[in-house]
């Protein structure tokens, strides 16, 4: 069964077919990592509750911990304002990243300065 047309045609793909997925922890907040997924892949993490992804370099469908146990449960997808990503919250039972950490992003911060608010910046002016 496709992706349901009506939110087919909402998605804004890359020259692959592809939408980037922000996979993010439902309750805490916490940005575990990013995957790419084409209409399959979405369709199927739509219908399934577990998140689906297309493997660039594999060239194949896969599910996040079919080997390591470490799964995605979906709780809610939302697509962005422009339908160039989407939003997966998910549970995550075990590590999100394949080098067994909890996210990809885990000690890897690169020491940007921190923007300290201000009168001018206070008001949402740019």
């Amino acid at each position: 069964m496709p992706l349901d047309p009506s939110i087919a045609a909402r998605l804004k793909r890359d020259e692959q077919g592809l939408v980037a997925a922000i996979i993010q922890q439902h309750d805490s907040g916490e940005v575990l990592m990013l995957g790419w997924m084409d209409d399959e892949a979405v369709h199927r993490t739509l219908t399934t509750g577990r998140v689906t992804f297309w493997s660039r370099s594999r060239g194949e469908y896969w599910c996040k911990g079919d080997t390591s146990g470490h799964i995605q449960l979906v709780k809610t997808v939302a697509i962005d304002c422009d339908g160039d990503a989407l939003l997966v919250r998910v549970d995550q039972v075990g590590a999100a990243c394949h080098t067994g950490t909890r996210t990809c992003f885990d000690g890897n911060d690169l020491g940007a300065v921190a923007a300290v608010p201000t009168a001018t910046t206070a008001g949402g002016q740019r």
